[in-house]
C-alpha cells in the first residue's frame, strides 16, 4: 500500500499540475488569399520550479511546424511556428494535440480560416515553413530587431527626428525617435502592435499590424499639415549697425502620449453646459454619480483586422484607471458564445480588470444578441440603487447570430433603469447607422473609435456624461 501511494504522489508531481501555458489555444487566420501569410506563433512558457520539455506533436499532414527549442528552464519560453497548408479552397478547421513534460494529457490547439483562392502556378512561397532567426543564449525569444521607418507621404522622403510610439496589448511599450535617415532600429516582442507617429509639420499617423521576425520592417507614411506650411512675408526694415545673429534652436522635449491625445478631448454633443465647464478630467464625487457599469466586448476574430481589439484595450485600461472605489465594473465577452469574464467587482482594487482585458484574445463568430443579454443580468447583478446602472458594448459590427430578439431586452431594461450605449470601432458607415438606433432605444449613445484619440477619451467622457449630476 505504501509502495501504491508512493507511485501514485510521484505521477501527481510529475503529470498532475500543468506548469506550462500557452499564450492563446486557438487561431482563425480569416480569409486566406492563395499568396497569403499563414502561419501563427504559439508561445509555450514554464511557470513551473523545475526544467520542462515539448514532447511531441500530434497533428494533420496539412499543418506543419517548428519550434525555437525542445526544452523549457524555469521562467523561459519556447515558440512554436505552425502553418496551415490546406489542398482546397474553403474553410478548414485542424486540432492539434501538444503533449508536455508537466502533464499526462495533451493540450489541443485549433487552427480555422476560410481559404478564397488557391495558387494560379504550382508553387507557392508559403509552402515551406519560414524559418526562424537565431537567438543568443538568455534572450527572450519572442523578442526581435525591428525596423520603424517614418518618410513623407508625397515625396517619400525619410523624416528624421520624428517619434514613434509603440503599443502593445492595449499599453504603451515606448516612444523612441528616428534618426536622420527617418529610422529606429529596436528590440521588441512579438505579437499584434500599434504604432503612433508624430512629426513637426505633419498630422500624424497610426498603424495596426502584426509583427514578427518574417515581419520585421514597418513603414509610417506622414501627410504635411498644410495649414503649418503657410508663410507670412514680413515687410523688410533696414535697420542701420544691426547686429545678425545666428536663431537659437531650441529642441523640443518628448511630449508623451497620452498628454499628446489628451489635446482632442471632444464631449458629446448631448453634454450639459456644467459638464462642459469642468476639467475633462475631472471624476470626483461631488460632481458624478456612483457606477456600474457592465461592458459588453466583441472579441470575434473581426475585431483582429486593423487591430480593432488593440485600441478597445487601450480605451478600457484608460477607463478603468478613471473609474472610483464606489464603482462597479463587470465584463462579458462574445464570439461563437457568451462568456462572463470578471462578475460585478468594486473597484477599490483594480489589478482583476486590467489582469482580464489584458487576457483578451480574439477569435470565432460574432454572438452579439447572446452578449448583450448576458450582460443585462450580469449589470443586474450589481445594481446601483441611486446611482448609473450601464451596458457598454463594444463592437467593430453589426450582430450576425443569436440577435434578432436582443432589442426586447434593451426595452425592457430601460424601464427598469439599465441604459445602453454601443461603442464602434473602426466600423462601417452602414453599422454606425444600426448602433446609433440601436443606443437610442437603450437610452444611451453611439461612441465611435477611429484611432488612438478617440481610444484615449471618448469611453471616458462617455461615463461621465451618464454619470454627471445635474
Amino acid at each position: 500500500m505504501k509502495n501504491l501511494l508512493l507511485l501514485f504522489l510521484m505521477a501527481s508531481s510529475t503529470f498532475g499540475f500543468g506548469q506550462t501555458t500557452f499564450n492563446f489555444r486557438s487561431h482563425d487566420f480569416v480569409d486566406l488569399e492563395a499568396y497569403s501569410d499563414r502561419f501563427v506563433d504559439f508561445i509555450i512558457t514554464n511557470n513551473g520550479a523545475k526544467k520542462e520539455y515539448m514532447l511531441s506533436v500530434k497533428k494533420p499532414n496539412d499543418v506543419i511546424y517548428i519550434v525555437t527549442g525542445q526544452s523549457m528552464e524555469k521562467d523561459s519560453s519556447i515558440v512554436v511556428r505552425f502553418q496551415v497548408n490546406p489542398k482546397k479552397k474553403g474553410k478548414f478547421k485542424y486540432e492539434i494535440d501538444v503533449f508536455t513534460s508537466d502533464k499526462n494529457e495533451a493540450r489541443q490547439i485549433t487552427l480555422s480560416g476560410n481559404l478564397m483562392d488557391e495558387p494560379k502556378d504550382n508553387f507557392t512561397a508559403y509552402q515551406n515553413c519560414p524559418s526562424f532567426v537565431q537567438w543568443g543564449a538568455g534572450e527572450d525569444l519572442t523578442a526581435f530587431l525591428l525596423t520603424v521607418v517614418t518618410i513623407d507621404k508625397d515625396t517619400k522622403e525619410p523624416l528624421g527626428k520624428s517619434y514613434v510610439t509603440l503599443i502593445q496589448n492595449g499599453k504603451t511599450i515606448d516612444t523612441y525617435r528616428t534618426k536622420k535617415d527617418g529610422k529606429i532600429i529596436e528590440k521588441v516582442p512579438l505579437g499584434y502592435s500599434y504604432f503612433y507617429a508624430k512629426h513637426e509639420g505633419y498630422y500624424p499617423t497610426e498603424l495596426g499590424t502584426y509583427i514578427n521576425f518574417q515581419r520585421d520592417y514597418v513603414v509610417m507614411e506622414l501627410e504635411k499639415d498644410m495649414t503649418e506650411s503657410v508663410i507670412i512675408d514680413e515687410p523688410i526694415v533696414a535697420v542701420e549697425d544691426s547686429i545678425v545673429q545666428e536663431p537659437i534652436v531650441i529642441e523640443e522635449p518628448i511630449v508623451e502620449l497620452e498628454e499628446e491625445l489628451e489635446k482632442e478631448i471632444i464631449l458629446p454633443k448631448e453634454a450639459p453646459v456644467e459638464l462642459s465647464k469642468l476639467d475633462p478630467k475631472d471624476f470626483s464625487d461631488d460632481n458624478f454619480k456612483p457606477v456600474n457599469v457592465t461592458f459588453v466586448l466583441d472579441v470575434s476574430s473581426s475585431m483582429r483586422q486593423a487591430d480593432k481589439i488593440e485600441l478597445m484595450k487601450f480605451a478600457l485600461y484608460d477607463m478603468v484607471a478613471m473609474l472610483r472605489p464606489q464603482d462597479e465594473i463587470s465584463l462579458v465577452t462574445y464570439a461563437n458564445d457568451a462568456r462572463v469574464i470578471l462578475k460585478p467587482t468594486p473597484c477599490n482594487d483594480k489589478t482583476k480588470a486590467t489582469e482580464t482585458v489584458e487576457k483578451l484574445k480574439a477569435s470565432g463568430m460574432t454572438a452579439g444578441g447572446a452578449g448583450i443579454k448576458l450582460g443585462y443580468k450580469q449589470n443586474k447583478k450589481g445594481f446601483i440603487e441611486g446611482g448609473v446602472n450601464h451596458i457598454i458594448v463594444i463592437t467593430d459590427g453589426a450582430f450576425n447570430r443569436n440577435s434578432d430578439d436582443y432589442l426586447r431586452y434593451v426595452k425592457r431594461f430601460k424601464k427598469k433603469g439599465i441604459n445602453l450605449s454601443i461603442v464602434g470601432v473602426k466600423n462601417k458607415e452602414k453599422d454606425a447607422i444600426e448602433m446609433t438606433e440601436a443606443a437610442e432605444k437603450g437610452g444611451g449613445r453611439y461612441v465611435p473609435i477611429h484611432k488612438l484619440a478617440d481610444a484615449k477619451n471618448n469611453l471616458k467622457q462617455e461615463i461621465r456624461l451618464i454619470s454627471f449630476r445635474f
